[in-house]
């Protein structure tokens, strides 16, 4: 059932029930139909209401249809809110909890919108890239004004139904419910009221009759337009927000609908509408296990301890704490966890001076933290994780001790970004109870959390760190074992090849001019600089001794030698003024570039930003194609979500394994078989990952 039909008193309440947010598929829109003609048709019925069941009103559309004919079959959402809007009977939007995208558009073609209070409502379209397409931009101006709506559109932000009460002269809410648990009650005396009132001649209201000004409104619409476009980032859909409103100003109410679809239609065709959609649609397969029912009981988390209270441990912690979860932060001397409690609360204390947090929940935060020199004290954690320095040797030593200590049933997890966790796993007596939970720096603040599922995790240890990472507002994404997981295994080919790049001929600031035009947060260089360039020669020297004939530049060591490891040192693969993080370009470095060059016996060559892309993306690529054949990522689009999430790939490329999609697979062998012949670089490298060389040549996709 997608929509319930019952009558109540001589009203008629169409109750959405699509779990979990009442989406707006065919059956529902076909049942929403299917309930106003029998409404109407019946003679004791004197108005319809429509609402939500469960946790929303309507979240907008059924993702579940995204991409599929269903999605487009009629009758689609402009034909159901037509025949919303054109029913003789007054119809009532009964909207609780959530009321976004094809949903407030639904309650926009209403007569009329009874609200509960804490109701998010939002037109979130031109997160996907795209305009609202079934009117929003054309009646949400009229209903609360041009500026009003015009931010909402624009942002895709959802605001509070009780703000969007208190303007002015609006016309989206024409009562609010004293509660959730008393709307169905006040919205069926509402509708008893209008229908009195309709019954006595009274013409329905359509808020696609109410009349637009705006007083110099062409000056508006530009400066409104110059304003999105300086903050869009080179995303087309903010500024195509501004046009479609203006045309809501500007033409005849169906006009205006026909330049909204014309519009969202172009939009769809974009590679960032694509990739945007991709995105959103990966983020919600990430969390599905194959293997791991959904309705697998989970561990309770009611407790958490933290082995080290450094930059890493301080930053889980902080995740915890935030989420009103209890957490001991365990170290070796007093001196250590003081100065991790002072840099904790020197964080929330610049999140207080910033306007970001409240000096109640500060406080409340700072009393769920305790500390201790003692492993006894952690022994009733539900949940330990390991922050300590990236060495098997130290982490045998932790693990040995949590062993003995911990409680049975309480999840033992490391931090480590690159060591095998099975060997970690084996220190202890129970290896289903070990995980990975790989945060990335700063821990407090990056969105990604890679979860590794060790040869013996057990599946319930898993659902539950899954389920926790939404409670902390990360996005978790699974990895299997292998040196460096998903992320920093493919972060070494990237990095390999921007040291290539440097010995045939670039700069480092060549190269992250390269990629950042690309879309990147960062360029590599610059990047090493801020995570410490001494972090990948450790890496270095391990690989030299477990694989003797992998080729690397050796630039990066030599830089290294020279004590440059990034801005902690004031000088790295740039220069630093004192106190500034600005990068300046160094003489010392070029000149040590260039002789390196010479000792190779590499004539400099002129390098174009398009090899640099290729090179830098398509080592990723070719690296997550192994990644996904290997089993260790469950999907291509987990791998795009990490590099999103934890590597500054940019948003509107979708991820390095949709990117290659979008280039198409056989176009991407053909770059990497001409990157081969290149006789500096790795050929063994550029030869095209099983994979990737299978689905080229059957003309599919990784996604």
């Amino acid at each position: 059932m997608t929509a319930e039909y019952k009558v109540h008193g001589g009203v008629a309440v169409l109750t959405l029930n699509n779990p979990p947010v009442n989406g707006l598929g065919y059956e529902t829109r076909r049942a929403l139909i299917e309930g106003l003609e029998r409404a109407q048709a019946d003679a004791s019925v004197k108005a319809i209401v429509i609402t939500g069941a469960g946790r929303a009103f309507s979240g907008g559309a059924d993702i579940r249809e995204f991409g599929t004919p269903k999605a487009l079959q009629e009758p689609n959402l402009l034909t159901v809110i037509r025949a919303v809007e054109g029913a003789e009977k007054p119809v009532i939007a009964a909207i609780h909890s959530v009321c976004m995208g094809g949903g407030l558009e639904l309650a926009l073609g209403c007569h009329y919108r009874i609200a509960a209070p804490g109701c998010s409502v939002a037109l979130p379209e031109v997160k996907l890239g795209l305009i609202p397409g079934a009117g929003g931009t054309q009646r949400l101006p009229r209903a609360i004004g041009v500026e009003p709506a015009l931010n909402m559109i624009v942002s895709g932000e959802a605001v509070p139904s009780e703000r969007l009460a208190q303007i002015p002269g609006q016309k989206l809410f024409d009562r609010m419910a004293a509660s959730v648990d008393s709307l169905g009650e006040e919205a069926l005396a509402f509708a008893l009221e209008v229908a009195g009132r309709h019954a006595q001649g009274e013409p329905l209201p359509r808020v696609r009759d109410v009349r637009l000004k705006v007083p110099l409104g062409e000056a508006y619409f530009q400066f409104a337009r110059n304003m999105v476009k300086g903050m869009a980032k080179g995303f087309p859909a903010p500024v195509k927000c501004v046009d479609a409103v203006q045309a809501a100003t500007t033409k005849a109410f169906e006009e205006g609908l026909r330049a909204e679809r014309d519009i969202f239609i172009d939009l769809m065709w974009t590679p960032e509408s694509r990739a945007l959609r991709h995105l959103f649609q990966a983020e919600r397969a990430v969390s599905k296990i194959p293997d791991v029912p959904a309705e697998i009981p989970l561990r309770e988390i009611k407790s958490v301890a933290v082995i080290g209270a450094g930059t890493m441990g301080g930053g889980i912690s902080m995740n915890f704490l935030n989420a009103g979860i209890p957490v001991k932060i365990l170290e070796m001397k007093q001196e250590a966890l003081d100065r991790g409690v002072a840099t904790i609360r020197k964080n929330y204390e610049s999140q207080i001076k910033k306007g970001k947090l409240k000096q109640d929940k500060y406080e409340q935060r700072m009393a769920l933290l305790s500390t201790t020199l003692d492993y006894a004290d952690l022994r009733d954690a539900d949940l330990v994780i390991e922050a300590v320095f990236e060495d098997l040797g130290v982490k045998e030593a932790v693990f040995r001790k949590l062993d003995e200590t911990m409680k049975p049933g309480a999840i033992l997890a490391s931090n480590t970004s690159t060591l095998d966790l099975n060997k970690i796993a084996a220190f202890t007596r129970r290896p289903e109870d070990v995980v990975g939970l790989h945060f990335f720096s700063p821990a407090n603040v990056m969105k990604l959390l890679e979860v590794v599922r060790g040869e013996k995790t057990a599946k319930d240890v898993l659902a539950t760190v899954m389920a926790l990472a939404k409670k902390i507002k990360k996005v978790a994404v699974v990895s299997g074992v292998c040196d460096g997981f998903i992320g920093n295994r493919m972060i070494e080919q990237y990095s390999r090849q921007a040291g290539f790049l440097l010995d045939e001929g670039c700069t480092p600031a060549q190269v992250d001019r390269a990629i950042e035009k690309f879309g990147f947060a960062m360029g590599p260089f610059r990047m090493g600089d801020l995570a410490g360039n001494d972090i990948g020669w450790a890496i270095r020297k391990r690989r030299y001794v477990e694989k003797p004939g992998l080729k690397y530049s050796k630039t990066a060591d030599l830089l290294c030698e020279r004590g440059r490891f990034g801005q902690k040192t004031g000088a790295g693969w740039y220069d630093y003024a004192p106190g500034k993080r600005d990068p300046i370009e160094s003489a010392e470095v070029i000149a040590m570039i260039e002789e390196h060059r010479k000792t190779l016996g590499i004539t400099p060559r002129k390098i174009s930003d398009e090899e640099i892309v290729e090179r830098l993306v398509f080592a990723l690529v070719n690296e997550g194609a192994h990644i996904i054949e290997e089993g260790i990522a469950l999907r291509a689009s987990d791998i795009d979500i990490v590099y999103i999430y934890g590597y500054g790939f940019p948003v509107q490329r979708g991820g390095p394994m949709f990117y290659a999609d979008e280039v198409g697979l056989y176009n991407v062998v053909q770059i990497m078989k001409r990157l081969a012949k290149n006789p500096y670089d790795d050929a063994e490298f550029w030869k095209p990952a099983p994979l990737l060389a299978r689905l080229a040549s059957e003309g599919k996709t990784f996604n």
